[in-house]
């Protein structure tokens, strides 16, 4: 099995999916786990396609001005194929760190920082080759300038002057340009100069017991004596001395003015433990960005007070401890990792010897012929990108339902670019190679009839602007809608119809177009109506062979339609409308029979009544008859 070393700085290929782009990334760091796997700690990057169309917009607009900065004519002149692929070899820089297995790395690339001086048509002539200039935050969707600017260009250089002749004045006053803060030519020697500067640190010392702030964060003496013997103390002191022209006696007065000695503190002094935790934390996180630190960390702090911390920091004992931490971390840490080649075939692959619908690891898959053997798997389709219909092996690219697919060769170059080598229809470029193509690779029948469509077609809405419609209504002369609409396959010069709406709507009359009055009758007045004009009953249809018996008739119960079609705008379609059945006979057969059910019903009805009124009159005779043979009995039995 061949393998391949991939090491810390390297940019490679991840794959997290079958059918998605490879992401690329930069491998910061190798860690074995716990169940002795092997995971990359890595920088992302992100393609154009990864973002928003509004950060597109703004990074074809810094795109620009960088054409602009490097007046490269050469690309203006690239053709627009070269220009399409130049997009996908783009790339945003993030400072999001992920981790991914060690196992899914697809192979190595190269991405670098945009050399103004190297022209970009170059980027499209390597393998593997990648290019970025803009820093992309996920969290806040925010693109900015990368600080790696390389400074190359005329506006960069400096511009020299003659070369003086000797003995020639330059006319520029010496004296505006640099002040003089120390003569080494002074009439004190070398062990007065020494001594005085050991006067001033004990005055700073004696300074800082005098001060409570000082006397807590240096409470023993040694403390105190160490910060007075920092360079700011010194700097103080040998600035005084230059003030009072090296004279000793008014040097020493001037460290001891009237209100008291003079403390002198630097930023490492004023910093308190817990500012100096969270500068440890932030340079951890950010490194040298010296503003994101100010940002994110320390707000209250100035970026000149940051900067000279930290320059200060890494004189001290802290910075040389944290340094052997990381050089022992590094020495325990993986440096290189061997991993196999990756040879499984891809799930998205189409077999040649079988159906279409069936891809590798189906019943009966076949291997893919050799390159150059022409064969096809018989869907009748090209490839989305490069227009071919014979390739040694495809693959299954875009949604499940538009079963398109790309040859070998448009493939390798989707999964490493993100994109088709041919701008698609999406970008309003070209119409693409299958559009009079159903799914199955079959011509569409445009007859207007849904029997013959293979499959539906999701609908949309196209919702027009102001000015289009405005554009039907004052050049309906040179669009005829009416003719439009009988031809909808006929291309409309809509370039041409803005231009002449242009010309045209300054001399409409600014008044709004009148719009026709409709009198509508109120609504008593259409019920008056109705109640006067009844609708007239229908006749009972005749029946055959007598009458109908409705004993054993049960209440029919409306089953629901069951609807095997797609959605659209206006409702979902009927199982005729799917199968192309005549809608009008159907409603006429469903009318029969509503009324074939509502004279049973009456019928029922009638009957129903009679039995009842036979039943009343039989319960009266009897009541009558009961009542009238009892009370004569009981009245002679009484008597």
């Amino acid at each position: 099995m061949a393998y391949s070393v991939k090491k810390m700085g390297d940019y490679v290929y991840f794959e997290n999916s079958s059918s998605n782009p490879l992401l690329i990334r930069r491998i910061e760091e190798l860690n074995k786990t716990a169940n002795g796997n092997v995971e990359a700690k890595v920088v992302c990057f992100y393609r154009r396609r990864d973002i928003s169309s509004t950060l597109i917009a703004l990074a074809d607009k810094h795109a620009r001005e960088l054409e602009e900065e490097m007046e490269n004519p050469e690309m203006a002149d690239l053709p627009e194929k070269q220009k399409h692929q130049l997009r996908h070899r783009e790339l945003f820089l993030s400072r999001q760190l992920e981790s991914l297995p060690a196992t899914h790395i697809r192979g190595k690339c190269c991405v670098t920082l945009l050399n103004e001086t190297e022209a970009l048509k170059s980027y499209l002539d390597r393998e593997d080759a990648f290019f970025y200039s803009l820093v992309y935050d996920p969290q806040q969707k925010t693109l900015l300038a990368d600080k790696g600017e390389i400074r190359v260009g005329n506006k960069y250089q400096a511009d020299i002057t003659d070369l003086l002749t000797e003995g020639e004045d330059d006319g520029r006053d010496l004296e505006k340009l640099e002040e003089k803060i120390w003569d080494p030519n002074s009439s004190l020697t070398e062990k007065q100069i020494d001594q005085f500067l050991v006067v001033a640190r004990s005055v700073g010392t004696f300074a800082r017991a005098l001060d409570c702030s000082s006397s807590v964060r240096q409470p023993s003496l040694h403390m105190s004596a160490a910060a007075a013997s920092r360079d700011i103390t010194l700097f103080h002191a040998m600035d005084t001395l230059h003030a009072t022209g090296y004279d000793m006696t008014r040097a020493i007065a001037a460290l001891v003015p009237q209100g008291g000695p003079v403390l002198c503190r630097d930023e490492m002094e004023e910093w308190s433990a817990s500012e100096a935790n969270l500068f440890e934390e932030a340079l951890e996180k950010y490194g040298k960005d010296f503003t994101d630190i100010q940002q994110d960390f320390l707000p209250w702090k100035s970026l000149t007070s940051i900067i000279e911390y930290y320059y200060m920091w890494k004189t001290t004992d802290r910075y040389v401890q944290q340094k052997r931490l990381k050089a022992a971390e590094a020495e325990s840490k993986l440096k290189q990792v061997y991993i196999p080649n990756y040879n499984k075939p891809n799930p998205n692959q189409l077999s040649n010897n079988v159906k279409p619908t069936l891809v590798n690891g189906a019943a009966g898959a076949g291997v893919p012929g050799p390159p150059g053997s022409g064969q096809t798997p018989g869907l009748g389709r090209a490839c989305e990108s490069c227009y071919s219909s014979s390739s040694y092996q495809w693959y299954s690219w875009g949604p499940p339902n538009m079963q398109c697919r790309l040859c070998a060769s448009c493939w390798t170059y989707w999964k490493k670019y993100g994109g088709l080598k041919l701008p698609t229809r999406l970008d309003g470029e070209r119409p693409g190679p299958n559009r009079n193509m159903s799914p199955h690779g079959l011509q569409l029948r445009h007859s207007g009839s849904p029997k013959f469509a293979v499959k539906t077609r999701q609908a949309f809405y196209l919702q027009t602007t102001g000015l289009t419609r405005m554009a039907r209504r004052l050049c309906q002369d040179i669009i005829r809608p009416r003719h439009l609409a009988r031809h909808p396959y006929l291309p409309v010069n809509t370039a041409a119809i803005k231009a002449e709406c242009a010309l045209r709507l300054p001399d409409r009359p600014k008044k709004p177009l009148p719009l026709k009055s409709v009198q509508r009758k109120p609504l008593e007045s259409v019920v008056r109506y109705l109640e006067a004009h009844p609708r007239p009953a229908k006749p009972d249809p005749p029946t055959r062979g007598g009458s109908i018996s409705t004993s054993n008739l049960t209440p029919i119960k409306s089953s629901p339609i069951l609807n095997n079609g797609s959605p659209t705008i206006l409702g979902k379609r009927t199982y005729e409308q799917h199968n192309g059945l005549d809608g009008m006979i159907i409603q006429r057969l469903r009318d029969n029979i509503k009324e074939h059910l509502s004279s049973v019903a009456a019928a029922q009805l009638r009957s129903t009544a009679e039995g009842l009124r036979v039943c009343a009159g039989l319960w009266v005779f009897f009541f009558f008859f009961f009542f009238l043979g009892y009370v004569p009995l009981s009245l002679s039995h009484v008597n």
